[in-house]
């Protein structure tokens, strides 16, 4: 699915479940990991993280979708659209979007650090490596050391 055809998608949901255009444009955002999709508020647009559509499909595309959308009418009619407001909820439960995003594959595989304090044994677990010469044990100040990669937390 490419940029316009995304953007075309968005304009017929709009149109079907909200009864309003949808009249900015839409794309797909790589750099997105933990989140379905962003509206930004400055000029409007919609990012979709593509991985939404690759892992889950069509249906939980359009339910990322919907749920953009209702931030995208509600702040355009000038109404609370954050999250824990209840107008947000309330749109979001009459038109069936999806209230929390599914957790992608590129979540799911992330590899941590594991390391440990020689001094108190206090174990961190770190996305990114982390130098072992700089940082301490935020805990007693001791030394770290790198133990291995897991790809979980526990």
């Amino acid at each position: 699915m490419t940029d316009l055809e995304l953007t075309e998608l968005i304009k017929k949901v709009s149109q079907d479940d909200f009864g309003k255009p949808f009249i900015h444009y839409a794309c797909f955002n790589n750099r997105l990991r933990t989140t379905g999709g962003r509206f930004h508020l400055n000029d409007r647009h919609i990012d979709i993280n593509p991985k939404i559509y690759q892992d889950f499909g069509y249906e939980t595309l359009v339910g990322v979708i919907k749920h953009e959308l209702c931030h995208y009418h509600l702040y355009n009619d000038h109404l609370p659209a954050q999250h824990k407001d209840r107008t947000f909820k309330a749109l979001l439960k009459q038109v069936g979007g999806l209230r929390y995003s599914p957790i992608t594959s590129s979540v799911k595989n992330r590899k941590y650090h594991l390391y440990q304090c020689q001094n108190c044994h206090q174990t961190y677990f770190r996305v990114k490596k982390i130098n072992t010469r700089r940082f301490v044990c935020g805990k007693c100040h001791g030394h770290l050391k790198y133990l291995k990669d897991i790809q979980k937390l526990p």
